[in-house]
């Protein structure tokens, strides 16, 4: 069974610096393409930024320039959040792109104004 395990999230001012960290247990990054995904109370949980197999990154208009995934060993992934805006405020999972695996709990990211 696949097991994830989000960290790195934490309380920070408008403005600062978060990496989170996807640590993936029960199988591997090779062959998934893998996503990070936020969820706002009363909202949808949405990708925000995601490569795939090929290496090619998307990133939602909203943390483009701001945000960096990337690949660590083969069970880490980062993402790298910068210019924090209150308006990321989430909890934030990672996940391979459809179909998922089960998901983890997430890790919250508040940032204050």
């Amino acid at each position: 069974q696949v097991q994830l395990v989000e960290s790195g999230g934490g309380l920070v001012q408008a403005g600062g610096s978060l990496r989170l960290t996807c640590t993936i247990s029960g199988s591997t990054v090779t062959g998934n393409g893998i996503g990070w995904y936020r969820q706002a109370p009363d909202n949808q949980r949405n990708v925000v930024a995601r490569f795939r197999t090929d290496g090619t990154t998307f990133y939602v208009d909203s943390v483009k320039g701001r945000f960096i995934i990337s690949r660590g060993n083969e069970n880490t992934v980062y993402l790298e959040m910068d210019s924090l805006k209150p308006e990321d405020s989430a909890v934030y999972y990672c996940n391979k792109l459809y179909p998922y695996w089960p998901w983890g709990q997430g890790t919250q990211v508040t940032v204050s104004s």
